[in-house]
């Protein structure tokens, strides 16, 4: 068997299964955010359950509209509080205290190898990157694995993406996962296991990681994983002391297809509008001149992402008319890039900091596009209409592609500003 399918295995009570089994797993982890959780809840009371199956294993995290873009979003945060408060659930994690999702609970320890993590929302898939089997699903679902501490699931078929070479300079994580989905396809990986594995992974640090998995859905996929190593439990050991289990696939475990890159072929990529997968090198772009640049989000808003971006910045100025909004993704990150004067970076270059918020990546709020603009951002899609207005374009690329651009007013290698 795959990692996944190992996993589910243990989860399910079975010795083995195999793709198309449907099986009924139990549950290590279950969250939701603002948007997804009050349609769980409503579900959840509806129904009549008296009490979620564990208060330590559910995790409620206000991240997309918040802090609070206007009063239904307020109501929907109460909600939210007023029933962890209801039914005892100890981790609410309140503005001030929480950041975006999939990178705050890893931070926090709640993600472990072999765990298997149910999320309601599609990019569950990132906690992959630290060896467990994560998978976003609807909040109807969410609602049934508070209730039950269970999921339904489909054993996926895996395929498996490996990496060898080195990195050329400017090449990052995201680029490895903009190039293989544009390789693949949106649907070259519908409702299967991506295994991300090979030398150049084995390199990676989690947060690279992270930003790998969590682009997995991009391709249709049903999750995201990474074979825990040292780095993984390295990782861990700073975070948490909670026993875990490791697995790793089988020599003669079965794939649908292997995917092999040489990774020095592997330019700086972007994103064309409307598709993840409409993938480029940066240095065959035309002159697009952009509106507005987002420096941040779950894929993107680690500490490594800022510092890469703000090597690119420091000591320039945004272009006059470009607006460049930067998110850190966690609180912890954002004390961090202040602590190493990363802040004070972008706000010299002329840039706005934000909370740890989703806000415009998926176009709520603090940098909504307006009719015609063009944003490049280093947020996870490209979808008509994604950040605002339906005839607003989204170009995706890396933190250093981003920075670049920002500073020369359209589209540019970061070797035309070093």
């Amino acid at each position: 068997m795959t990692i996944s399918q190992k996993i589910i295995a243990v989860h399910s009570g079975k010795e083995e299964v195999k793709p198309g089994e449907f099986v009924l797993a139990k549950v290590d982890l279950a969250f939701a955010n603002d948007i997804t959780a009050p349609l769980a809840i409503e579900k959840f009371k509806k129904w009549g359950c008296r009490k979620v199956f564990d208060k330590d294993k559910i995790v409620l995290i206000p991240d997309h509209f918040t802090p609070n873009r206007d009063i239904k979003a307020a109501q929907q945060c109460a909600l939210m509080r007023k029933f962890s408060k209801e039914y005892g659930i100890k981790n609410y994690f309140e503005v001030g205290r929480v950041g975006i999702e999939h990178i705050f609970l890893p931070e926090n320890g709640f993600i472990l190898p072999g765990d298997l993590v149910i999320g309601a929302d599609s990019h569950t898939c990132t906690a992959g990157a630290l060896g467990a089997f994560a998978c976003g699903v609807g909040s109807t679902d969410l609602a049934a694995v508070m209730a039950t501490g269970k999921i339904w699931l489909k054993v996926p078929a895996s395929m498996k993406f490996v990496y060898r070479g080195k990195l050329p300079a400017w090449t990052t994580a995201k680029d490895i996962i903009l190039y293989t989905i544009g390789d693949i396809g949106v649907d070259g990986a519908s409702y299967m296991s991506m295994e991300f594995t090979g030398p150049v992974i084995s390199e990676l640090s989690i947060s690279s990681r992270l930003t790998i998995c969590n682009m997995a859905v991009e391709a249709g996929a049903k999750n995201g994983i990474i074979v825990p190593d040292k780095t993984t439990e390295k990782y861990l050991r700073e975070r948490t002391d909670k026993p875990y289990n490791l697995y790793q696939s089988d020599l003669d475990a079965d794939y649908i297809d292997i995917k092999e890159y040489q990774v020095e072929k592997i330019q700086p990529q972007v994103a064309l509008p409307p598709l993840p997968s409409k993938t480029i090198p940066v240095s065959q772009i035309d002159d697009v001149k952009i509106d507005q640049v987002v420096i941040g989000s779950c894929t993107n808003g680690h500490l490594e992402d800022l510092r890469l971006a703000a090597s690119l910045l420091k000591g320039k100025k945004v272009h006059p008319e470009v607006r460049v909004i930067v998110i850190p993704a966690t609180p912890e990150i954002y004390l961090q890039a202040l602590k190493e004067g990363i802040i004070e970076v972008f706000i010299k270059a002329g840039a706005v900091v934000g909370p740890s918020t989703c806000g415009p990546c998926l176009g709520g709020h603090m940098g909504v596009l307006a009719e015609g603009e063009k944003a490049i951002a280093t947020t996870n899609r490209n979808f008509t209409g994604r950040m605002g207005h339906p005839k607003s374009e989204v170009y995706l690329a890396n933190p250093a592609v981003a920075a670049a651009s920002a500073i020369k007013g359209r589209i540019a290698h970061p070797e035309e500003v070093v």
